[in-house]
């Protein structure tokens, strides 16, 4: 794969296209009429296809680049088309890039920004020689003020990106700690509060479950807080917790070491969590929430914890522990609790790169969602497939509890068989939610990594930062 020349985008609209200059000409499937006008020749060899697109030159020598935005099915993926289009022609372009924006509605113009940004992904930020990035000028022509949406676009691409490059990097250098030196820096600069709980703050309050999970590594765990309070309220709407381990060997029992070196992405429920929060700072939303991200290496040493062992937790409930790579619901545990008796969010959802359950069950394509609360799960649904970050639920009927009981401890963190295992979580997770009517779960475990055209190896998606933003746009009033 040739290296990418990153460009450094500054978007701004103007009101007329200045056909004398490079410019970008947007099409659905079988509508060439709608730009017409701008086209050298009658018929051009292009359709509008998804993901599509064809060069041009225009009078002056300009290009002209068509690209295609398919039909109605493909409007929740047009930032792939434009992420695409970008990555592949980007190296040809100058100073400047006008798009014609004027039949795009809203979604399509924030779609098309963010795509645009999610092109300028570095996934090779720990190479030892670099390009310096270029300035460019993406001029988007529209009759109607589009700044908000412009600012809106390149602060969700620019949030996906970061949180991407979190997952992506080496567990070596992302440690607990590294995640809550990240998050104080984002506080800073985004303008919201955060607070991280470390080794002896941890053990004072009561983080029993995520200290266990820490144990046996070098790298301490952490809690980080992140509170954005958009109202003059105290109430906090949303909560959002997220699974973060840093790497995870399985414990003592040890994973396998086929594709081992990928579980550095076990934090990706974090990545999300924190992602959002500096997103939704940086929107100015109308809304309280709080992240919350519970942090720890699970590595293999003397100190490790055992399978057989019961283990405190922050409700009080003690756990016994049946298999030690079943870590992360320990440690949102102990994250949800916090959050519901500390903060009393009025809805509460974690995310977490949970089991290989739930990949065996939808694969790539969706999410894991858990939930007892129908208006949060079909909200949750629609916005899912608007965005394209879909979630499916699962049942988390009572009948699944008893898989969960354990002789010596109030409950025990696998069941042990082959089946259910994505709703053996959920379910083992429900058990320290305090009965709270409004809480979710969503195991992105095959989602939020994996295969791509723009690596050679598996690397980060980004899912979520736009799901749970959306979500959250919803309950801002």
């Amino acid at each position: 794969m040739a290296f990418l020349q990153l460009l450094i985008m500054i978007y701004e609209y103007k009101k007329q296209l200045d056909t004398t200059k490079d410019f970008i000409l947007p099409c659905k499937k079988d509508d060439l009429k709608s730009i017409q006008q701008f086209l050298p020749i009658a018929k051009p060899d292009f359709d509008g296809s998804f993901s599509t697109h064809q060069l041009m030159y225009g009078e002056t020598g300009n290009r002209i680049y068509l690209v295609g935005l398919g039909e109605e099915k493909n409007a929740s993926q047009i930032e792939n088309t434009f992420r695409k289009f970008a990555f592949e022609t980007q190296k040809y372009w100058e100073d400047e890039i006008q798009v014609f924006g004027e039949f795009l509605n809203e979604d399509a113009l924030l779609k098309m920004v963010v795509g645009l940004e999610m092109s300028q992904y570095n996934i090779g930020e720990f190479k030892s020689t670099k390009e310096e990035k270029k300035e460019i000028t993406v001029s988007i022509s529209s009759t109607k003020n589009i700044d908000e949406i412009l600012v809106e676009g390149k602060y969700t691409g620019e949030t996906i990106n970061k949180i991407k490059a979190l997952v992506d990097a080496p567990p070596n250098i992302k440690t607990p700690e590294y995640l809550g030196d990240w998050a104080k820096k984002s506080a800073k600069e985004a303008a919201y509060k955060c607070t991280v709980l470390k080794q002896k703050q941890l053990e004072k309050q009561g983080f029993e479950a995520v200290l266990a999970v820490g144990r046996g590594s070098v790298n301490p765990p952490v809690v980080i807080i992140n509170e954005y309070k958009g109202k003059d309220s105290e109430k906090i709407d949303i909560a959002l917790v997220g699974k973060g381990i840093t790497f995870d060997s399985g414990g003592l029992s040890i994973k396998p070491s086929t594709n081992l070196h990928y579980m550095k992405s076990d934090m990706g429920g974090a990545a999300v969590v924190l992602g959002v929060v500096e997103l939704v700072a940086k929107l100015a939303l109308n809304i309280n929430i709080i992240g919350i991200v519970a942090s720890a290496e699970n590595a293999v040493d003397g100190n490790s914890y055992r399978p057989g062992d019961v283990i405190n937790s922050y409700s009080g409930k003690t756990i016994e522990i049946i298999d030690t790579d079943a870590e992360g619901r320990l440690v949102l545990a102990d994250g949800i609790n916090y959050a519901i008796k500390k903060y009393h969010p009025e809805y509460i959802i974690d995310l977490a790169t949970l089991t290989g359950s739930v990949v065996r069950t939808f694969g790539y394509a969706a999410a894991g969602m858990f939930t007892n609360n129908q208006e949060m799960a079909a909200k949750m649904s629609e916005i899912g497939f608007k965005v394209h970050e879909r979630v499916w639920q699962l049942p988390m009927f009572e009948d699944y509890e008893d898989d969960l009981q354990s002789d010596v401890a109030d409950i025990k963190n696998f069941n042990g068989k082959p089946i259910e295992g994505a709703i053996n979580a959920a379910k083992f997770l429900e058990f320290f939610t305090e009965k709270h009517e409004k809480w979710m779960h969503l195991d992105i475990a095959g989602v939020s990594f994996g295969a791509s055209p723009y690596a050679k190896m598996k690397s980060a998606t980004g899912y979520g930062i736009q799901l749970i933003t959306n979500f959250i746009k919803e309950k801002a009033v």
